[in-house]
């Protein structure tokens, strides 16, 4: 009797003990690696997603975090997501490699206002664009954050096209980018971002091309004296996952992921907004002027050479974003 009490002791131990570790197996930690620093809002609302997985999962799914390409760059990242050996990251029309619907996340000019761009990615292009990422590149978008508008800095304030006259300007080496500057008559060359300061400095060139962080972050308001709101390119990137590790999740799970996704979405955008303001008030403390430019008018000058470089995949729905 006491042999058979014993016995049920060390079995209900022993269940317990194989409870536990199969409990323990079905934990799931996934690896998000990106580009971004830690302060940046990508970043911030990385983190945010894994805390809101970790807490609608009651911990069975932690999320670890990798900025600064610690996990390998952007186009490595994609590769592991492929072969399975990376989970998660942060990525955009980097995708048109493999997606060429991809190249609508930053057309130049393509899209009005913040508004009109959240318009298009949360709807049926938005649909298409995630559909074909899914089918081509074998990983689900699932959830976008906005980028920071890229506008154009100079010495001199430019309100239309026709201000620009032959204005020397750097540009990233982007066929599409070179063509447009070109078409709104600027005098653009490829020059890699390390070489702008001291380019700008020494006048090799007079202007230059990037969001408001990075005109920031690059000291450019030390050479440059305006920012012209040209908002020439508007765009947006997404927060991805592995079809691989999202097709080994419970319908349970896929569910928290898309939750937590969303939230972090939301954070982001708050982040944005935020750092958009900031970073406006910070260069004008320290001494650039912020002009309004004709944006209709740079858009129609734009829209041929824009045309010009996409596929015919794209066109018919670049030129209905266009005449919008």
């Amino acid at each position: 009797m006491k042999f058979n009490k014993l016995s049920k002791t060390l079995l209900g131990a022993l269940a317990a003990g194989m409870l536990a570790t199969s409990a323990l197996a079905a934990d799931t930690t996934l690896k998000l690696g990106h580009l971004a620093n830690e302060d940046n809002p990508w970043h911030k609302a990385s983190v945010k997603f894994g805390d809101e997985l970790k807490r609608l999962t009651d911990g069975r799914i932690e999320v670890e975090v990798y900025p600064n390409e610690s996990l390998g760059k952007e186009i490595d990242l994609i590769n592991g997501m492929q072969l399975g050996t990376v989970d998660m990251t942060i990525t955009g029309e980097s995708l048109q490699n493999w997606a060429p619907m991809a190249a609508l996340l930053a057309v130049p000019y393509g899209y009005k206002s913040i508004e009109h761009m959240d318009e298009v990615a949360s709807g049926e292009i938005g649909d298409k664009i995630k559909q074909q990422i899914i089918e081509k590149v074998q990983i689900r978008p699932i959830a976008y954050f906005a980028r920071g508008p890229r506008d154009l800095t100079s010495n001199r304030p430019i309100k239309s096209p026709d201000d620009l006259n032959g204005l020397k300007m750097r540009v990233p080496n982007v066929p599409l980018f070179v063509d447009v500057w070109k078409a709104l008559g600027a005098n653009p060359g490829p020059m890699a971002f390390s070489e702008v300061f001291t380019s700008l400095q020494n006048g090799t060139i007079e202007a230059q091309e990037n969001p408001l962080a990075l005109i920031r972050s690059a000291n450019f308001n030390e050479v440059q004296k305006y920012v012209n709101l040209t908002d020439h390119v508007r765009s947006w990137i997404y927060l991805t996952i592995a079809e691989s590790t999202w097709n080994k999740l419970s319908e349970a799970d896929q569910n928290a992921v898309m939750e937590a996704a969303k939230t972090a979405q939301a954070y982001e955008r708050e982040l944005f907004n935020a750092s958009m303001k900031d970073d406006r008030e910070y260069l004008e403390s320290k001494g650039m002027t912020f002009v309004e430019v004709d944006g209709a008018a740079f858009q129609a000058k734009a829209k041929d050479a824009v045309l010009a470089n996409v596929n015919d995949e794209i066109k018919p729905i670049v030129e209905g974003l266009f005449a919008q």
